[in-house]
């Protein structure tokens, strides 16, 4: 299977653009800094590089498991390319997946569909690790949501850009 893997990269610079938009002061900065207890000031003393760096790192992380759960050809190629006689491109295995590709490569391959499973992902899987982390920290709903609901637009978007383009 031949992927465009430059969309992964594209989908690694969602999380920083709905980043500067989610946490500006006129959406939900202000209230995430009410909630976490940040002033502007301690934002200041960070290492914007380090922090800038290390996110566009946990964000190609991100992209390349949404990869394997919004394209689900991935697995059929995944279970083919793996068998003993995989090597050889006349063997059955090959030809499985030759024909597979070709009757069903585009099914389920719309941004709709990576949308979609970018959307449960970000409430399955970041939802819940978000608010585990909040109940022992004590923090309350409003730091939930305006958190988990960061991930599940930026898991969203980066699904639909996945699943449409790879």
């Amino acid at each position: 299977m031949d992927f465009n893997f430059s969309i992964v990269f594209a989908a690694t610079a969602v999380p920083l653009i709905i980043g500067f938009i989610w946490y500006h002061p006129k959406v939900f900065g202000t209230a995430w800094m009410k909630v976490t207890g940040m002033t502007p000031e301690q934002g200041k003393k960070s290492n914007m590089w380090v922090t800038f760096g290390l996110t566009i790192l946990f964000s190609f992380f991100m992209a390349t498991v949404l990869m394997s759960l919004v394209v689900h050809q991935i697995h059929v190629g995944a279970l083919l390319t793996n068998q003993p006689d995989s090597k050889d491109a006349n063997s059955e295995s090959m030809a499985m997946l030759k024909r597979f590709m070709e009757l069903y490569g585009n099914s389920y391959r719309t941004f709709k569909h990576g949308v979609f499973h970018g959307t449960l992902t970000g409430i399955f899987l970041a939802l819940p690790i978000i608010a585990i982390n909040a109940l022992f920290e004590q923090r309350g709903f409003k730091y939930i949501a305006i958190n988990a609901g960061y991930f599940i637009v930026s898991m969203a978007l980066m699904g639909g850009l996945i699943c449409a383009f790879l």
